[in-house]
């Protein structure tokens, strides 16, 4: 069983597939199942925290999403690939896609409450706010 907003990743090609609907059944690529991504938050070394929690913080017209306490680097072989929030009723979804040498902040102009932020980092993976 799939649950919406889920995130599931191919360990042969690479694909990363978002859950729009749940759903029963298997999510299958390269003829193998797909692992569910499991984000880190707080459960983490110091150096991996600090440059790849998504903070959220709020601004007068909206929300801003900077990823890491210490700006993640965007270099070309390491970079934050995607920053994504979901309000707490999870019925808005805002994302963004990132290049290397972007800065990898989202700013969201909205009166919403404080959504949930992930991003995810092409080399460590999927990380959550706190």
């Amino acid at each position: 069983m799939t649950e919406k907003l889920e995130l599931y990743r191919c360990d042969i090609c690479g694909n990363i597939v978002e859950v729009v609907l749940s759903g029963a059944g298997e999510l299958v690529c390269c003829g193998k199942s797909m692992e569910k991504l499991e984000p880190k938050n707080e459960e983490l070394d110091t150096s991996l925290k600090e440059k790849h929690i998504p903070i959220v913080n709020r601004l007068d017209d909206g929300i801003e999403v900077v990823v890491g306490a210490n700006l993640h680097p965007m270099d070309e072989n390491h970079y934050i690939q995607f920053v994504e929030i979901t309000s707490p009723d999870k019925k808005n979804i805002t994302r963004k896609y990132f290049e290397p040498h972007e800065m990898p902040i989202l700013e969201y102009k909205c009166k919403c409450p404080t959504p949930t932020a992930i991003e995810y980092c092409n080399i460590h993976g999927l990380f959550e706010s706190r």
